[in-house]
């Protein structure tokens, strides 16, 4: 051990920040977001290891930042997220802080969060810091960047895994609750197998990559490192949401698997572990404990993926991330890590032709995919076959470099999703992986078997290898939960939000309607209340909503006690989406005040209050 074992139990709290851990001490009040901030702040100033963040946020401003949520939000656990500590990956913007892709001569400060950001600070949780990475979010190994190398929470001599290095440490050694990542081609699973962790990387589209610097734009995910698979859902089902910004967003249909699922297992000449018989043993024990699940093992031929996995960084997928960078690379070639400037440059070997001859290759390979997948439901999979010390991956950065990517390169050409959990400890103490692999929309339906891998190797969360892993319950019931967006008192810190409150509803983030709503303020209510009206052809500044979530019990009490003239019906978002929520009966709003110039009934009320 070493980045942040010194840092165990602070005041009650316990090294591994789980939601559960973070939302029981608040709920008993023993602790506030400011102790936890503070606390953080201390394991952060005192971790041994110094290349896990490129930008960490001064104690002073993260412990404002508590101090704000808990003066808009004072009641505990009010927001999904309240109070919650997460990392970001250099490469996602956060407002005010620099995004480096760690390449000093890139950075460049930001006015906005990237979209999943905001929705996680919507939700409550606390930025922390931006954490290291390999330059421009090319490698698996996190050595590639002039920050630093993180190095793996259970050893300072080994590799912490890349490209999202420091997002990984950070959760593993207790310095926040979750981190953002990225994956291209592994980059948010092969550091989870690092450190002990889940990696949960959705399928492509389904969460936003606006504000991502890219790396290969039409393949990026922005993921999530958690210390369990019940958190890591619970967190990406907070993040997703259709984009319309974001060109590659898709509208993903879930799919679903069989109770008991067959699981393509590597045998024969397609078990690669380059003589690490202990990753090897590991992998057996996770197909084993599927089985023993009720589960049943097939063996398939691992050459088409192998062969889709080459293509993406031999083939002219590479050009991709020279288009991404092409501006800058061609101007500040010198400014890249050698072994990142020789990917890049690699690109300029490829034309046009052979662009179409890799895609004609590809979807010739995705057909053989297919049929994998017409055998089976999902894949088990080592996270990566082996693992190597910094000194080793320094000494020959591409081709060690390259393996650890041999069995996950291929998954987001195929659009597939994807959790990485832990797969127990060689006898050396470093950790391994094992990761499932699933259909485009299966990213729920892979919950519980990933749940169940976790569980059954008793091995802990990050470096408590002795962390009791919450269930899965709170996910399942958030699936039947119910979305309400509400407009006027009930919103947060208005007269009647306590309702809400005590129905068990909690805040989900902050939204506005389509432009073509108006909004009135009804006379002779009370509390005062205002009326949203749908005008078709009108074109306004939409308003600003809330959406909470209710158990269905919650909702229905409070569907049944609402006055008329207001309703319920389908409000459509700015964002493309739409919603369950509060409407007036249009009759109400003849002869009410048009209060619609304002953009929200808190705007209202402020302006009424000045």
């Amino acid at each position: 051990m070493h980045a942040g074992e010194q840092s165990g139990a602070s005041l009650g709290l316990p090294l591994m920040l789980t939601l559960a851990a973070l939302r029981a001490v608040y709920a008993e009040g023993s602790m506030s977001p400011v102790d936890v901030a503070t606390i953080v702040a201390d394991r952060m100033e005192s971790s041994t290891d110094p290349a896990i963040f490129i930008t960490a946020l001064p104690r002073a401003a993260l412990i404002a930042a508590a101090r704000a949520l808990m003066a808009e939000h004072p009641e505990p656990n009010s927001l999904p997220l309240w109070g919650v500590p997460f990392a970001v990956k250099d490469n996602i913007d956060v407002a005010g802080l620099p995004t480096t892709a760690a390449c000093p001569a890139f950075a460049y400060t930001p006015e906005h969060d990237a979209r999943v950001v905001e929705r996680l600070k919507q939700a409550g949780a606390l930025v922390t810091g931006k954490t290291n990475l390999d330059q421009f979010a090319t490698g698996l190994n996190g050595t590639r960047s002039p920050y630093g190398a993180p190095r793996s929470v259970f050893s300072a001599d080994y590799i912490s895994g890349g490209s999202s290095s420091g997002s990984a440490v950070a959760v593993a050694a207790g310095l926040a609750s979750l981190a953002l990542g990225t994956d291209t081609a592994g980059s948010g699973r092969v550091p989870a197998a690092f450190n002990n962790l889940v990696g949960i990387k959705p399928t492509p589209g389904l969460l936003s990559t606006t504000g991502l610097v890219p790396a290969c734009r039409s393949l990026d995910c922005i993921t999530v490192f958690s210390l369990s698979v019940a958190d890591g859902i619970a967190i990406r089902r907070i993040a997703e949401g259709f984009d319309p910004a974001d060109s590659y967003a898709r509208r993903i249909e879930a799919a679903a698997l069989p109770a008991s699922p067959r699981f393509g297992v590597l045998t024969g000449t397609d078990r690669e572990f380059f003589g690490d018989r202990e990753t090897e043993r590991l992998y057996d024990a996770s197909v084993a404990r599927l089985e023993a699940k009720g589960a049943i093992a097939v063996p398939f031929d691992y050459g088409p993926l192998r062969e889709i996995a080459e293509l993406l960084y031999g083939g002219p997928w590479v050009a991709e991330r020279l288009a991404a960078v092409e501006t800058f690379f061609g101007s500040n070639a010198d400014d890249f890590d050698p072994s990142v400037r020789a990917i890049v440059a690699s690109a300029e070997r490829f034309s046009a032709v052979d662009a179409f001859k890799g895609r004609y290759r590809f979807e010739a390979l995705k057909r053989e995919a297919e049929a994998i997948f017409a055998r089976v439901d999902l894949l088990l999979l080592p996270t990566a076959p082996t693992t190597y010390t910094v000194a080793e991956m320094q000494a020959e950065p591409i081709t060690l470099n390259s393996r650890l990517g041999l069995y996950t390169n291929f998954a987001n050409l195929l659009g597939l999703a994807a959790i990485a959990v832990p797969a127990g400890f060689r006898s050396d103490g470093l950790p391994a992986g094992v990761t499932l692999v699933g259909p485009g929309g299966s990213d729920d339906a892979l919950a519980p078997v990933a749940d169940a891998l976790h569980r059954g190797a008793s091995c802990g969360s990050g470096l408590d290898r002795e962390a009791v892993l919450p269930s899965l319950a709170e996910p399942r019931q958030a699936e039947t939960a119910i979305s309400l967006a509400v407009v006027g008192a009930h919103l947060s810190r208005l007269p009647l939000n306590g309702e809400l409150v005590a129905l068990g509803a909690t805040l989900q983030r902050k939204a506005r309607t389509k432009a073509d709503y108006r909004l009135y303020a009804l006379p002779g209510t009370e509390p005062a209340k205002p009326g949203l009206v749908r005008d078709p052809g009108f074109y306004g500044p939409g308003i600003e909503i809330e959406i909470w979530s209710l158990p269905p019990e919650g909702f229905a009490r409070f569907v049944a006690a609402i006055p008329a003239p207001l309703g319920i019906g389908k409000i459509a978002l700015a964002d493309g989406g739409s919603v369950t929520g509060f409407l007036c009966e249009a009759h109400a709003a003849a002869g009410a005040r048009d209060i619609t110039q304002h953009g929200g009934w808190r705007a209202y009320v402020d302006a009424l209050r000045a």
